[in-house]
Formats: structure tokens, sequence, C-alpha cells
């Protein structure tokens, strides 16, 4: 799963390693899946069957219905088929609501849905990242067709009260979407508990392929097509369906759930080991998010008198891979939207840490004994603007 072993990779919340397990799959799937699981001969309905199997797959990691699973090219894409899909359905128009704190797919999304005349509300969050369920349920309006607010951020790793928002909506009679990329490799999936309506995947965040996504919709939600063509996808998502790439994304997804018991507990030992070695050895380190619920696997943290992009030069010539923020928006240093949200906007210097199943207590313990010099150096030679 690593390239190099004696680097250390904790980025993992921008992309992991595809697993053996995964790539196995893969693999297996072989030449049944280059062909057209839409063509009736011999062939095709191999491949029909490779594509029914992957999506009994998936549908039961999420405990929903065949039919309720179509596959798509990517996170991003399936969080725009969500967000775009729904108000097309209901005539290109209508109210929308997102949190502050999403990730640039639905936050760009938004943007699209405002051009073409939908009001946008962006309900804020506290200096935790939290939504506050009054907050969102003063959001709605009666006119309000679709409200997004993701499972758990990839920035900072807070987790969102999921349920409880999505039962607001729900009373509400507004159709509830979640972005659940980063969270599906550590929170439970079972979209009946979390209630929601829309739920979005990303293969390539749990081990498996890049250019595979997965977006639930449950029955009854109404969704237009966003690539319209031959119907595949239950006419949701035309386009010939990429089948190595599905058959992985069902590993990836039944692997993830197989683990989740006993990974999430050894890696939030080793993030809270991160995080604590960093507050005894670096004067004035923040970690973003600390008193809120978050996921095992991110830490956020901000050193002041240090700027983004020689810390990040400094710590991947020591051999560590890590993202300043999020590493989604093609590698740019950009000022975090998810920071400004919390009020903690700064010049300084925040790095994402994002630790995967594979991370070892000796790799925490090296990059919490580097840190310290690369930080008082830094701070030396170059101090970030005050």
């Amino acid at each position: 799963m690593r390239t190099n072993s004696a680097r250390i990779y904790l980025d993992y919340a921008a992309s992991a390693p595809v697993s053996a397990e995964v790539a196995e799959a893969m693999r297996a799937a072989g030449e049944d899946a280059g062909f057209n699981p839409s063509s009736l001969h011999a062939e095709g309905r191999r491949a029909r069957a490779l594509l029914d199997a992957a999506r009994d797959a998936v549908a039961a990691s999420l405990g929903a219905r065949r039919s309720e699973i179509t596959f798509t090219g990517s996170g991003t894409e399936a969080n725009h088929l969500a967000l775009t899909g729904v108000v097309r359905a209901l005539g290109w128009k209508g109210h929308v609501v997102a949190s502050a704190v999403e990730h640039h797919a639905v936050l760009r999304a938004t943007d699209e849905l405002r051009e073409i005349g939908c009001e946008v509300t962006i309900v804020p969050v506290d200096r935790d990242g939290r939504v506050d369920p009054e907050q969102f349920s003063a959001a709605l309006r009666d006119d309000t067709v679709i409200a997004s607010v993701m499972y758990a951020n990839n920035e900072i790793g807070t987790v969102q009260p999921v349920e409880e928002l999505a039962a607001i909506a729900r009373a509400r009679g507004v159709v509830f979407h979640s972005d659940a990329v980063q969270a599906a490799a550590w929170l439970p999936l079972d979209t009946a508990t979390l209630g929601v309506d829309l739920l979005s995947l990303s293969a390539h965040k749990l081990h498996g392929p890049k250019g595979a996504g997965v977006l639930f919709v449950r029955t009854g939600t109404p969704i237009a097509a966003a690539v319209p063509g031959g119907g595949q996808e239950f006419g949701r998502r035309s386009g010939t369906e990429n089948l190595a790439g599905i058959a992985g994304t069902a590993a990836a997804l039944k692997r993830a759930a197989e683990g989740r018991v006993a990974n999430s507990p050894r890696v939030t030992s080793l993030r809270e080991r991160l995080e604590a070695g960093l507050a005894a050895s670096i004067p004035g380190v923040r970690i973003n998010g600390s008193g809120a619920a978050r996921l095992p696997s991110i830490v956020s943290a901000t050193f002041p008198g240090v700027d983004s992009e020689s810390l990040l030069a400094r710590l991947d010539l020591a051999g560590v891979a890590v993202s300043a923020g999020s590493a989604c928006t093609s590698g740019a240093l950009e000022p975090s939207h998810v920071l400004s949200a919390l009020g903690t906007g700064t010049s300084d210097a925040t790095i994402r840490f994002s630790l995967g199943v594979p991370t070892t207590l000796e790799e925490i313990d090296r990059v919490t004994a580097m840190l310290p010099p690369i930080v008082a150096s830094l701070r030396r030679t170059s101090p970030a603007p005050a």
C-alpha cells in the first residue's frame, strides 16, 4: 500500500492507496469488466451480473435497496447530482440550505443553483465546526427543497448530528443530503438509522479506486438525471458503467465496514497521541475542532509564526506527506473557508494530518519528534506576519 516505506504518509483524507483486497476484486472482475452490461448477449449478461452483485454489496453496506444505489464517477459528482438533481426534478426553483463548512463540491453546486435563480442559505457553525440544530431548523423555509450537511468535515474532522438534522428536515418536508465521503471509513453508514434521503461516497477515500463514487437515493426522492443519454443507473446517470471501478468500490466499502469496529478506536488513540505530542512540544499550537466529536483520523493543527508552504515543504523533505487544510482544491494553498467559518482563519500555517488504517505508533512518534525543531527553525528564519 506504500510506495516508499521510509516515508510517512499522513494524507489519507486526500486519497487512500488501493488496498490489496480491492486490487484483487478489480483483477477478479477480469474480462467481464470489459463488456457492456446493457448488451443482451452472453458477454453483456456476465457484465450485468458483475454490476448487479456489486450494487447488491454496496446496498448491503448502506442498509439500502439495490435500486437506491447510483454509481458515479466521484464523490464530487455524487454531491453535484444530489443537489442539482433534486432542484431540476422540482422545476429549477426553490430554496436551498447548506452548512458553511461543506466541501467545495457542495458549495460550488449551491453557487450554480444560485445563478439559475435559487435562493441559498448558508448555516453558520460554532468554533468547533458544529451545526446547531436550532439554527439549521430556523434556516428551513416553506419553499426549501433540499438541505445539505456533511457527515464529517474533511479538513478538521468534526462530526455533525446528521440523524437529528435529517429528522428536522423530514418533519418539514425537506429533502436531506449528506456528504459522507470522509465519514465512510470510520462511522456507521446505515441509511435508515441516519434518516438521510441522499448520501454521497467516494471509493478512493476507502482504499478503493479513483474515479468511482456512489450516491444513495432513497426511494421516492425526486431527482433528475445530470447526464442524459442511455438511461443507465436507473435513469439518474447515463453512460456505460465503469465495472472494474464499481467492483473495487464494493470491495472497499465491505472492507471498511468489516474493519470499522476494530480500526476506529486504534486510530483514535494514535490521533490523540499526535495531538498530545504537538501540544506538549510546540508552543502556541492549536488543534482545530478539538471541542467537538471528531473522526478518528484527522488532526488539524495551526502553528503560529509559520507559513503553510514552508512547513509543508520542510515536512515533505523530511519524508512526511501531509496537506495544508484540504488537498481537494488542486493543491492550492488558499485560505480555508472552514477555518474562516470557525472564526479562526489566519495566515499562520494550518496542517491537516490525516491518519489511516496502515498508520503506526512508530510513525506518529517520529512525526511528533521531528516537528518541534522544524517549527522552531521556521519561526526563527521566516516568521509569518502577525
